[in-house]
């Protein structure tokens, strides 16, 4: 039985440390990431070429199921692997952290969407933490940002005014307090990207009473099995061996 893990996230990597002893599984990162921390196991890095160049590697490489553990706002491949794993009556399964409880933030559908919801509330200071590919949208906007990346962006996407911090997490609370008061931050931006390596600027911001304007993750494809755990995957990857793969077809 041969899986693809389709990872980067810290999920991914948990899920291929438990698994790679007992099962042949390739681990696929995308590649945007300069050194990024390497699952257990065989890794391939870069993309696939879109649905038909997944389709022509999951034939090639004998693929008999499909773990999909990318960032929740990984909504290509997440959408073109449900695709391709649907027409080649694949296995497919989405492993997707919980999302964080909103709470009192201004909830928006899009990257546009927080742009225009900080230029209606006229915030001045803005923490940043989109991503790199979450900056264009602002960069007609008259705020001052504070952007948090683990890559720098194109600066044709950056807003005039700015301050580019590059750091990977986990953080700390008292971390993100110091953060948010140095700079004087009057909203944070962020997307509702789950786990606890980044929860810690929430918190923060509550206890400062930083306003909060949230990205919503996209929705998964429907028809989709998802499962929100580690442990879950882990099940449903080893009861599919031990019934013998019949499981793969559900």
């Amino acid at each position: 039985m041969v899986l693809l893990l389709l990872g980067g996230t810290s999920e991914a990597r948990a899920l291929a440390a438990r698994l790679h002893s007992d099962f042949a599984i390739v681990s696929s990162l995308a590649g945007r990431v300069p050194h990024p921390a390497l699952p257990a196991g065989p890794v391939r890095i870069g993309g696939f070429g879109g649905a038909l160049g997944l389709r022509q590697w999951l034939q090639d490489n004998n693929i008999d199921a499909v773990v999909d553990a990318t960032h929740p706002y990984a909504a290509t491949i997440t959408a073109t692997a449900a695709a391709v794993c649907r027409e080649l009556g694949l296995a497919h399964l989405v492993l997707a952290r919980p999302a964080w409880s909103p709470g009192s933030a201004t909830v928006v559908p899009s990257d546009q969407a927080a742009a225009e919801e900080v230029a209606r509330r006229g915030y001045r200071q803005v923490f940043l933490t989109t991503g790199r590919s979450g900056t264009a949208a602002f960069r007609g906007s008259e705020a001052w940002f504070l952007i948090r990346a683990v890559t720098a962006p194109d600066t044709a996407t950056l807003p005039p005014r700015h301050e580019l911090l590059l750091s990977r997490g986990p953080y700390d609370r008292d971390g993100e307090v110091a953060l948010l008061r140095e700079h004087h931050i009057d909203v944070l931006v962020t997307k509702n990207s789950g786990g606890a390596m980044t929860r810690p600027k929430l918190d923060a911001a509550a206890e400062l009473g930083v306003a909060v304007v949230m990205i919503d993750r996209p929705a998964l494809p429907s028809g989709v099995r998802c499962v929100s755990s580690v442990d879950d995957a882990e099940r449903w990857v080893r009861a599919s061996q031990t019934e013998g793969g019949a499981r793969w077809a559900q």
